[in-house]
């Protein structure tokens, strides 16, 4: 299993992951029970461990496809900015997160005051992660690409198709 595949494998986690943190948080906070937030906080580190993981991968991914026809470095470029910001993101929300279970575990009077930041938080969060995973999924599938052009589209679509059945070839 090369970085490429590696990559392809744990970068889903970190965006469907905080999703559905976000989710059973919201959940949380409207039933107000710390069993349920707790399960929240206790997603969104692993998310950003996978985050990590995705990050350490996306290297050795991009070099493999950087010099393919239809992707190129820019756009590999581009994914891998908002890709930092969603790391850096998550490790703020896992530590926001790790101070909520701690928190919660000690019945503080901050618990709440907590669970409202990591809620604004997850949502600016979930908002990077889609950024990322449009970026990301725009490397490989050009039919998600913003184009004006439809031969633009046909002629990438074909490289596309043309490098996958030389690669198979090999």
């Amino acid at each position: 299993m090369n970085d490429a595949h590696l990559h392809l494998v744990v970068n889903h986690f970190p965006i469907i992951g905080t999703i559905l943190a976000l989710g059973i948080l919201i959940t949380g906070m409207f039933l107000k029970n710390n069993s349920v937030k707790n399960t929240a906080y206790v997603l969104f580190v692993v998310a950003a461990i996978f985050v990590a993981l995705s990050m350490q991968t996306g290297e050795g991914a991009e070099e493999m496809v950087e010099d393919m026809p239809s992707i190129g470095k820019q756009i590999i470029h581009e994914h891998e900015e908002i890709a930092e910001k969603l790391a850096l993101a998550l490790y703020v929300l896992a530590g926001i997160s790790i101070a909520g279970l701690f928190l919660n575990f000690k019945n503080h009077s901050k618990a709440k005051f907590v669970s409202i930041i990591a809620l604004t938080v997850a949502v600016a969060t979930v908002y990077i992660a889609q950024l990322v995973g449009t970026s990301g999924g725009e490397i490989r599938h050009t039919e998600i690409r913003a184009k004006t052009n439809s031969s633009d589209l046909l002629q990438d679509t074909e490289n596309t198709i043309k490098v996958d059945k030389e690669h198979n070839e090999k």
